[in-house]
This record gives structure tokens, C-alpha cells and sequence, in this order.
């Protein structure tokens, strides 16, 4: 179905890298402005951190559904209601004048934006033959690698010299613009034929059959919960960088240059590999590099106090591992079950927000303090991983051994 997109592949995977990073945007360009809307609506911290969970909450929730709405009706019907729905949440949270409007658009906003991560998955691997989906999978993750970095400094320079409203406004437009762009651009890559029944039998059948399937839940692991290995450091990363490296936040930027570096080239690396090697092996060649890299950083913390002339390399390199094998793992949960891809990315995506909510809500908290717990902690979510894809590799060794040519 590679004639669906006739322009260069890298211009897909913009278009759909934007889809699928408009979610973790849409959460930190606000988190700048978090004093502003606090004094403006008179809002507590624990109801500022409301807006915050009701969002996580809809984006998690609703990951369960827009994968089988998108095989059942269609990829970009989901992609274009969805911004729809972002647009007019945007612009509820600017006209809100008290807390509980906020919360209320936040978690509507929540509720569309996983549109964009979870059928951008879906649409690659229907296009594009598995070496093909590869190189536009990393692709999207080398260009999603920058909304972290960009967001904040988006969202701030609005608040400061507009107001908070500002970064809601600019969420608007942003949502028009997707809308328009994707109106004109993005393909239709589900025939009707191909089409699930949206009733609630198959509906719950297709459920069951991936909740059900090891490989499925053994490759969503392999995939979600080593990302938390770096996340660890991200939501760590007040008390980490200021606290034990003795950074001032003028200088926090050099951890966003390391580990989006790293994912960048990670990403870029896999695109490279894509149809030369085995993707086992490059799912291998990821996890080797985690693994080395988290054990020396677990060693060097042990032995010698944390300092910023070394403590940003173990991160960067780590990230660069998840970067080279996350797109190969991806399109291997995207086949197990080829008629519900959707679906599957739509399960993926929930494995993944669990995960990481279970690491900010919990983990984070115990470890940020110490530079030893926080390398214990990465080191243990990638174990989790690399046991999940050991397990897989052993008891179906014929998953990956070849990409298929379809």
C-alpha cells in the first residue's frame, strides 16, 4: 500500500512524529505556568496537580479505544475528530475562570490526544512494508525526541510575556493547523474491506485475544518499561540536576541535550539498520548497550559521588539503546495480530502510560534523592524489558529471525 504516500517518507513521518508528540506537549508547554494559573484562579498546589492527573487519566484511558475505533472506522476519521476535540478542549482551558473548568478541559484534552500516537503507529506499518515502516518508525522518533526540549521553552517564554491563557491559545492554534494539514495530507490506509465490526462481542474479542497473547504482552514490556530506565531521570530531574549534580536551572539544559541526543541517535541508527539486519538482532544490540551502561552507571555511583562530568553520559548512552531498538520492537507488536493493529498500538500505549504513571507516582519519589537509588531504579525497569524480550526470545525464537516482506 506504499502508494498511498507518494512524497519522501521523512515527510510522513513529520506529519505523524507531530501527531503522535502532541500529547506530551500538550503537558509540559503548560507546566511553566503552573504559579501563574495557581494565583489567577486561586487554585491550590493539590488542585493544580489535578490538572495535571485528570489529563494523564483521559490520555490513559482513552488509549484504550482509539486503536479499535481506527479499525473500525478508519485511520483518519479517529486522527481528525480527535484534533477536533483537542482544538475545542484548548480553548475551553484559555476561557476557564476557576479550577474545576480547567480540570474538567484538561481531562478532555486528554482524552483526544492519544488519537495521535496510537493510529500514527498504525498507519506506518499499514503503509509501508516492515524494512520500509522501520526507517519511518524511526523517523517519527527522531523528530518526537524534540518535544521535551521544546515545550517548556514554548510555554514559558508565552506565560512570561503574554499571560498563562497564552499557551493555551497557542494549543488552539496548534490544533487548527494539525486539522487543516492532516485534512489535506494524511491518507486513508484502512480499506473497507479490512475493517473491523465495531460491536462489543468482537469488540471484547479482540481485546481478549491480545490480552491473552503472551507475545503480545511480552513485546509491550520488552518495549514500555525500559523507556522508564531515562524517565526515571526526567521526573527526577529537579532534585537529580540541582540537588546532587549542583546544576543551576540555567544549566538543566545540558541533560535535555544528552538524552534527546541520545534518542535522536538511536533513531537515526535504527533507520540505517533497517532491512540489513535481523530485527532480533538489533532489538539485542539495544538491550546490550542498556545493560552495559546501566550496570557502569550503578558501578561509578557506588564507587564515586555524582558529578556532571560523567553523570550525563550513562543517560545519553542508555537512551541511544532504547532509541535503536523501540522501532523494531514496535513493528513486531504491530504483527502479531495484523487485523487489529489498532488495537495493539492502542494496548501498547496503555502498558506504557501504566508504566510510567507507576514510576512517577511511586518510584520517582523513593529514589530521586540519591544518585545510587536513582541508578538502582533505571537499572531495574530495564531488567524488566530485557527479561520480558529473553523470555519471548526463547520460547518463539522465530519472532524477528526475518522482516517478512509484506
Amino acid at each position: 500500500m506504499h502508494h498511498l504516500w507518494q512524497g519522501p517518507r521523512w515527510t510522513l513521518a513529520v506529519l505523524l512524529a507531530i501527531l503522535g508528540m502532541l500529547g506530551p506537549f500538550s503537558v509540559d508547554t503548560y507546566i511553566p505556568a503552573f504559579s501563574g494559573i495557581a494565583r489567577a484562579l486561586n487554585a491550590t498546589p493539590l488542585e493544580m496537580q489535578q490538572t495535571l492527573s485528570a489529563y494523564l487519566f483521559g490520555f490513559a484511558f482513552m488509549n484504550l479505544f482509539h486503536g479499535a475505533l481506527a479499525d473500525s472506522f478508519g485511520r483518519r476519521p479517529v486522527i481528525l475528530w480527535g484534533l477536533v476535540a483537542f482544538t475545542l478542549a484548548s480553548a475551553g482551558c484559555a476561557l476557564s475562570q476557576n479550577i474545576t473548568q480547567l480540570v474538567l478541559f484538561r481531562a478532555i484534552q486528554g482524552l483526544s490526544t492519544g488519537a495521535g500516537i496510537v493510529v500514527s503507529r498504525a498507519i506506518v506499518r499499514d503503509i509501508f512494508p516492515p524494512s520500509q515502516a522501520q526507517s519511518v518508525m524511526a523517523q517519527i522518533t527522531i523528530f518526537f525526541g524534540v518535544a521535551p526540549a521544546l515545550a517548556p521553552v514554548i510555554g514559558g517564554w508565552l506565560f512570561i510575556h503574554l499571560s498563562w491563557q497564552s499557551v493555551f491559545w497557542f494549543l488552539t492554534a496548534v490544533g487548527v493547523a494539525l486539522w487543516l494539514i492532516n485534512v489535506r495530507f494524511l491518507p486513508e490506509s484502512l480499506p473497507l474491506e479490512k475493517r473491523q465490526p465495531f460491536h462489543l462481542k468482537p469488540l471484547m474479542g479482540g481485546y481478549w485475544v491480545l490480552c491473552t497473547d503472551p507475545r503480545f504482552l511480552l513485546l509491550a514490556l520488552a518495549s514500555g518499561v525500559p523507556f522508564n530506565g531515562m524517565f526515571l531521570y526526567l521526573l527526577s530531574a529537579p532534585a537529580f540536576l540541582g540537588d546532587i549534580l549542583h546544576l543551576e536551572p540555567g544549566q538543566f539544559f545540558w541533560f535535555f541535550i544528552a538524552s534527546i541526543g541520545g534518542i535522536m541517535s538511536g533513531s537515526w541508527t535504527s533507520g540505517r539498520l533497517a532491512g540489513r539486519i535481523a530485527p532480533k538482532r538489533q532489538i539485542r544490540h539495544g538491550f546490550l548497550i542498556m545493560c552495559l551502561t546501566s550496570i557502569v552507571n550503578l558501578a561509578a555511583n557506588l564507587v564515586w559521588p555524582a558529578h556532571v562530568g560523567w553523570a550525563l553520559i550513562p543517560i545519553s548512552l542508555f537512551s541511544y539503546g532504547w532509541a535503536l531498538m523501540v522501532p523494531v520492537v514496535t513493528l513486531l507488536v504491530l504483527d502479531i495480530h495484523p487485523e487489529r493493529r489498532g488495537m495493539a498500538s492502542s494496548l501498547q500505549a496503555v502498558v506504557g502510560s501504566v508504566a510510567n504513571g507507576f514510576v512517577a507516582g511511586v518510584i520517582a519519589p523513593l529514589v530521586m534523592h540519591s544518585a545510587v537509588l536513582l541508578a538502582a531504579g533505571s537499572i531495574s525497569m530495564m531488567l524488566i524489558g530485557l527479561v520480558a524480550w529473553i523470555y519471548l526470545h526463547h520460547r518463539w525464537p522465530e519472532i524477528g529471525r526475518h522482516a517478512s516482506a509484506s
